[in-house]
């Protein structure tokens, strides 16, 4: 693509491995026949974006429509729409086929790899961002754009596995170990499935604290949980971990599902398995039409993120804080109306 093909665009980014982000001038690819140009609003901040090493973060975008393809048929100018990880797939695969675009082995997400054009798709830390149609979200109207950028990450990585793994119905008592910003969402989503919520700690002061601040339907440590109990749990610690004590608070086919992600391998205790029928499984963000349903979801119901909305000049402190686990529960960057262009 020719210089003459793009078009100027500015945001804060990251060029090498300090992780320092600063303003950066860069360029978008015109827009395409079925490309939308978004108007960048807001754009939440997660740990994805601290594992990124280059100029491409920013994976929750919220914005508005100001510029589309000549073939698009889901936005016209002045719709409001939303952008998260992936902005590509094959669209040919089983996985694509089944609405399940985050799994294809093709899948294209911002910053990696190169666009079937040949650029690389910087994030939403600037002020506006092209993709095609398909991997745009409609945002409803009554949802409100800054506490919610982050429904596009953590969000839908808990209605997904919630809804998959059959843990969505009236009654069931679901466990929540951590309370972050995944946490904390899944803790309001089964409240809506009309489902009972234990969050899992081992830290007492952090207990008192968060129970000033988020109405649970209980907050144990995992010391006071009953044996044989809960018919699922969300794992969201991204730390080493010992799975037998969370293993053995599962009723009998009852559901361990992993989020958190730890780098080090953890133990599993096989004949714990074993002897309740009971499963141990991984879960990541979901598809498209997936996260669509959970945006309309969380309108209907009034579901908002716990947010802190922040300037774009205070993003690395925000990076080092969200390091430390500082924060409740989100950041969010209030790109429109603090990014100074000059």
């Amino acid at each position: 693509m020719s210089k003459s093909q793009e078009v100027e665009a500015f945001g804060w980014a990251c060029r090498d491995p300090s992780g320092v982000l600063s303003p950066f001038k860069f360029s978008r690819r015109t827009i395409g026949d079925q490309d939308v140009r978004l108007k960048v609003l807001y754009s939440g901040i997660c740990r994805g974006d601290i594992m990124m090493s280059k100029d491409y973060r920013g994976r929750e975008i919220v914005g508005v429509v100001t510029e589309v393809g000549k073939k698009v048929q889901k936005f016209k100018v002045g719709d409001k729409g939303g952008v998260g990880c992936f902005v590509g797939s094959c669209r040919k695969c089983e996985s694509c086929a089944n609405n399940l675009e985050s799994h294809c082995p093709d899948q294209m997400s911002i910053g990696t790899p190169p666009y079937i054009d040949g650029m690389i798709i910087h994030g939403g830390f600037s002020d506006h961002i092209v993709t095609d149609e398909h991997f745009v979200f409609r945002w409803p109207d009554n949802l409100p754009l800054d506490s919610n950028a982050s429904l596009l990450s953590a969000g839908i990585t808990m209605y997904s596995p919630l809804k998959y793994f059959g843990l969505d119905k009236p009654g069931m008592h679901i466990g929540m170990v951590g309370l972050g910003g995944h946490g904390h969402l899944a803790v309001k989503i089964v409240k809506v499935f009309e489902g009972k919520v234990t969050v899992i700690s081992t830290s007492l002061k952090r207990m008192r604290k968060l129970l000033k601040v988020l109405v649970l339907t209980h907050f144990w440590s995992v010391v006071q949980i009953a044996l044989d109990t809960l018919d699922g749990i969300i794992d969201t610690v991204p730390a080493v971990h010992p799975l037998q004590p969370l293993i053995d608070l599962l009723k009998t086919h009852g559901k361990l599902v992993m989020r958190g992600g730890p780098l080090e391998p953890l133990n599993l205790p096989v004949c714990s398995l074993i002897l309740g029928r009971k499963i141990v499984a991984g879960t990541d963000l979901g598809g498209l039409k997936e996260t669509q349903e959970m945006l309309d979801f969380a309108a209907k119901h009034n579901i908002t993120t716990d947010v802190e909305v922040i300037p774009i000049d205070y993003v690395n402190t925000a990076m080092e804080r969200l390091e430390k686990g500082d924060v409740r529960y989100r950041f969010v960057l209030d790109v429109a109306n603090t990014l100074k262009t000059t």
